[in-house]
């Protein structure tokens, strides 16, 4: 009965030492893709207007003002279409909200630099973003619609680097401007 009772011992505490080196591994947090739903609901937003032409007029001003150029607006079907260019040696202060959002899609800093070795070499001189936007008549309200493409563009104009803009906290930002254009929309300014 002693050496049973050893022998339990024994097992209890190879057991426990065993149990007690083994690194118990969790599998790393695998980022699934977003669903079309999880994608639109960070991309749209309603405004408490059914003016579709002055929710329009208030987002050009407020892709204008960061700096956009407008390629297509058609009121008709509510599509609005803008691109922006920010040159990757540009450090001023009107490019570095820009350059710290595209900062978040692309790791491009020193890029530029770091690229070049000739005259003739490749490098990464702009970095680029598109947006097309949806508006559409929902009621009493807007809804909108935005779409962001961030794009890496060498010193010959071709891609080098393309994403898509899924950050929610820069969709936030972007539509507490056109809330706030839309409020200047309306009282005229």
């Amino acid at each position: 009965m002693l050496i049973s009772r050893n022998r339990i011992v024994a097992l209890v505490l190879l057991v426990f030492a065993s149990t007690a080196c083994t690194v118990i591994r969790f599998p790393e947090q695998v980022r699934t893709p977003q669903t079309q739903l999880q994608t639109r609901e960070y991309q749209t937003r309603e405004f408490d207007t059914n003016d579709v032409k002055l929710v329009m007029k208030a987002m050009l001003n407020v892709l204008q003002d960061d700096g956009f150029v407008v390629k297509n607006a058609v009121t008709d079907l509510g599509l609005l279409t803008a691109t922006k260019e920010v040159q990757l040696s540009d450090k001023s202060a009107s490019n570095k909200y820009w350059m710290d959002a595209l900062d978040i899609v692309f790791d491009t800093r020193g890029s530029s630099s770091r690229n070049r070795t000739t005259q003739d070499a490749r490098y990464n001189k702009f970095k680029q973003v598109e947006v097309s936007v949806n508006v559409s008549e929902l009621g009493r309200r807007c809804k909108v619609r935005a779409n962001f493409q961030a794009k890496i563009l060498d010193n010959t104009g071709n891609p080098v680097e393309v994403s898509a803009i899924t950050d929610p906290k820069f969709y936030q930002d972007f539509f507490s401007k056109v809330d706030k254009g839309i409020f200047l929309q309306r009282q005229g300014f």
